[in-house]
């Protein structure tokens, strides 16, 4: 999971994951309430004050139901999609856009018509289903200090990590398990085509460490994060270095940005909702600069609205990334799998 997973803050009027998921319908709310079912994943996170000032200018409640990860969550609206089980849906990304386009998940609305800056930059077609909401550049994140401390210099693309003086000090998460691990993966295919194979099978003759998600990954394995592990290049966000401020607000890590992967997240009326008009009111709120403004420190990830000023610390450690690699959705989506058991083939075979 991301760094943001353990930095969330509760919001008001959110109702936790073991909540049901059964309808967008009015469940225990008083006669005449509003409220408006939002499925998300696990990491959505928003201040009281924002919500709270939506629900005094609209009357609209956000009822926030989360279901996983971007892939669980994918699944969750396709198999419900014949009666969804929210309003709207936000976290699809970029790995999983085009399935759910295919399977008709999403109604046809574009906020703030014609779109701002950002999002209008990262739409995957001209149908409206889907608005882009945020930015979360998957990279190599390094650990400059403990790299020095055996003198070994700081690694600037994807080639450097199969040299000998790299042996051991790389870790990964699974491309099957995780949504940064995949990410990854994914950038390696963008970035250096039919030779991505021959890559990650350099990798593991060089000792890189798989583990099953992000958490395990950072947290514990990283030397750069509060676990001080034993491995001083791991796979996580440009924007992690925000958090790995010393004393004086320096970063103590940094991305590798020449190894970023651009994962967008997005949300959309899903088909049949309960209460699509009050539905598109939310998707509005969410690409306001009320909401957007708080999505770098409520969820560590960038914003996806054009001219939003990021933190101080993330203006200092982790500018967004002007170059990430990408991948077409459609392309994602027809070969994700296939990709996904050749990877294993290699490091896990």
């Amino acid at each position: 999971m991301r760094l943001r997973t353990f930095l969330l803050v509760g919001a008001l009027g959110v109702t936790l994951a073991g909540c049901s998921l059964s309808s967008g319908g009015d469940s225990g709310g008083g006669q005449g309430e509003r409220k408006v079912v939002l499925v998300t994943h696990d990491s959505f996170a928003m201040g009281d004050d924002v919500l709270k000032k939506f629900t005094d200018d609209t009357g609209i409640t956000i009822d926030v139901r989360r279901v996983g990860d971007a892939g669980a969550l994918t699944n969750q609206l396709v198999l419900t999609k014949g009666s969804p089980i929210g309003d709207v849906a936000y976290g699809v990304d970029t790995t999983f856009a085009s399935r759910a386009l295919d399977e008709d998940v999403f109604a046809e609305y574009a906020p703030d018509a014609p779109l701002p800056a950002g999002p209008a930059d990262h739409a995957i077609d001209d149908t409206n289903r889907l608005t882009a909401v945020d930015i979360g550049d998957v990279c190599l994140n390094i650990d400059p200090a403990a790299l020095a401390a055996k003198g070994v210099p700081e690694p600037t693309g994807y080639a450097d990590l199969a040299k000998p003086e790299y042996k051991d000090l790389l870790v990964v998460e699974d491309p099957a398990t995780s949504s940064p691990g995949l990410a990854y993966l994914l950038g390696t295919i963008a970035q250096l085509g039919d030779g991505w194979q021959d890559h990650w099978r350099a990798l593991k003759a060089n000792g890189v460490q798989v583990v099953s998600g992000w958490e395990e990954a950072y947290t514990q394995e990283f030397s750069g994060s509060s676990g001080k592990g034993p491995r001083p290049i791991v796979v996580s966000y440009a924007s992690s270095p925000s958090a790995e401020l010393d004393e004086a607000g320096n970063p103590r890590t940094k991305a590798v940005l020449g190894t970023c992967f651009r994962q967008v997240e997005y949300a959309g009326v899903l088909k049949g909702a309960a209460h699509a008009d009050d539905a598109e009111k939310v998707m509005d709120f969410l690409l306001s600069d009320e909401f957007q403004s708080q999505v770098p420190e409520q969820m560590y990830v960038y914003p996806a609205r054009a001219g939003v000023t990021l933190p101080e610390a993330w203006q200092k450690a982790a500018p967004l990334p002007t170059a990430a690699a990408e991948l077409p959705s459609e392309q994602i989506q027809q070969n994700r799998e296939r990709w996904i058991g050749e990877w294993r083939a290699i490091v896990r075979g």
